[in-house]
This record gives C-alpha cells, sequence and structure tokens, in this order.
C-alpha cells in the first residue's frame, strides 16, 4: 500500500556504514527520461482502451501481481516504460505468495489494518529470495523496471528496532538485486536517504514532497540526469506545479486511491 499521508522524520547518523556489495544504477535498456509524463495506477488493472486513450504517458506504474503480461505488452506496444510496483517493506495478507514469508518478519500493522504488516527487513539473507522471486515475476512478464514500496520502514512504528543503517543495506540489496536481474528500479520515498541511496538507484519515485517541503533532496537525482516523479494528493495543481517545473521534477495531482485520474504539470 503506497505511502500517502505516512511521515517519515527521523534522521540517522550513517557515515560509518561499510559499502555493501551493491552495483550502481543500471544500464538496462529502458529509463525514466526526465521531462517524461507518467501514470501510476494501483487500485486497478489500468484497461487497454485506456492505455491506449492515454496522452502524454511515457510510463506506466502498475501493480505487478495484478497486472497481466498482455497489458504490459500494450504498454510498451504504445512506446511506454512498464514499472512494476510491489511492497518490498510490508506483508500482505493477500497476495499469492504471502504463505512464504514466516509469521517472524511479520511486524505491526501499517495504518492499524491487520492485512499489512511491516516486514522484518534486518533478515535480509531471508527476504532476498523472496523480493528476487517477485522481481522476476516483473522481469518474465516484460516489466522494464520495479518500484518496490514501503522501503522507509525505520522511520516508522514497524514493531522492530530498525536503523537508518538497516534500511540503507536494505535497499541497497533491492537495488542490487534488480540490476542483477536486467531491471531499473526506482527509490520510493525515504527522503532522508536520497542523498546516500542516489548512486544505486535509477529514479526517484515521491509522495507529497511539496506538501511537506522536502523536495530540495531530490535535486541529488535531477543533478545526476535521473527523473523524479512526483506525486501531489490535497495541494492544487496551481501550487506546486510552478516550482515542479522550475525542479525538472515530473510532477501530477493524483487522488489517494491512485485511480486513473492524473492532473499533470
Amino acid at each position: 500500500m503506497h505511502r500517502a499521508a505516512r511521515l517519515a522524520t527521523v534522521l540517522a547518523a550513517v557515515l560509518v556504514l561499510p559499502l555493501l556489495a551493491c552495483s550502481p544504477a543500471s544500464a538496462a535498456a529502458w529509463t525514466p527520461t526526465p521531462g517524461k509524463g507518467w501514470q501510476w495506477v494501483l487500485s486497478s488493472v489500468p484497461t487497454a482502451k485506456q492505455v491506449a486513450a492515454a496522452t502524454g504517458v511515457a510510463a506506466w506504474d502498475v501493480d505487478g501481481f495484478d497486472t497481466p503480461a498482455s497489458r504490459v505488452a500494450e504498454i510498451k506496444k504504445r512506446g511506454a516504460g512498464a514499472v512494476c510496483y510491489f511492497s518490498a517493506g510490508s506483508w500482505e495478507d493477500w497476495r499469492p505468495d504471502a504463505k512464504k514469508f514466516p509469521a517472524s518478519l511479520r511486524g505491526r500493522a501499517l495504518d492499524g489494518w491487520a492485512g499489512e504488516k511491516w516486514l522484518d527487513i534486518r533478515r535480509r539473507t531471508v527476504l532476498e529470495p523472496l523480493m528476487a522471486e517477485r522481481m522476476r515475476m516483473c522481469r518474465d512478464k516484460g516489466f522494464d523496471a520495479v518500484e518496490p514500496d514501503n522501503v522507509d520502514g525505520w522511520t516508522n512504528r514497524t514493531g522492530f528496532p530498525l536503523t537508518a543503517a538497516d534500511q540503507l543495506a536494505y535497499n541497497r540489496m533491492l537495488a542490487d538485486t534488480a540490476h542483477r536481474l536486467g531491471l531499473k528500479i526506482a527509490l520510493k520515498n525515504d527522503v532522508d536517504q536520497v542523498r546516500e541511496l542516489e548512486p544505486y538507484f535509477d529514479w526517484a519515485l515521491n509522495e507529497e514532497c511539496f506538501a511537506h517541503d522536502e523536495c530540495d533532496v531530490y535535486d541529488a537525482f535531477r543533478d545526476e540526469g535521473k527523473a523524479v516523479w512526483v506525486v501531489e494528493y490535497d495541494t492544487p495543481v496551481a501550487e506546486f506545479c510552478p516550482a515542479a517545473r522550475a525542479a525538472g521534477f515530473d510532477a501530477m495531482r493524483k487522488r489517494l486511491e491512485l485511480d486513473t485520474y492524473r492532473a499533470a504539470c
């Protein structure tokens, strides 16, 4: 489930964290290009007609489990990139692989709902093959890239004593796994670690950085020629679009349910 209004406010020192054996941003064929529009639909699978009718959309970010390979092919036939969404930081009881996650990995419920629980990301040797399996599913369906969600558990009440170092190690593991499989990968939120993680990720996706006055850190991606995708939910387009354009970010307003509504800058 996307972050929506969950806030990340904790800042930790990570200067002593040793570098892991993770690859830098991948050189796979497709990558988001700054200045291009995109669409993010998670509440349903966009129909072939909706994909065909979309204008100004150079990439579709859709649910990896629910979206069939045929729809991914429709997206790519239109010349757009296909991005595979899945949660890398939470267990979701409705996913087909839910039983593969040991109960000991599951922590507090997200937003008080028992159907989704934070994962103990310190246990990377257990989680890496599970996340790799999800990414292989994305690759085999024809997706170009992945968007792992909930990769900022260390700033939330997860039920585990997660640290900044734990999150950096886990997120770098995700990036390394994606690149090994020939996939690009987006850094979703985790605002406090953007600068440390930029070398490992191919672009960034943020929810409500203008509303929370935390967009400046994404200069780290922009300055390296990488796309920055921003979604605002409550802020009027007229209030954030001028700043988004000036910053070189690809921003739009969406509804919280992430349906096909889209008001792009």
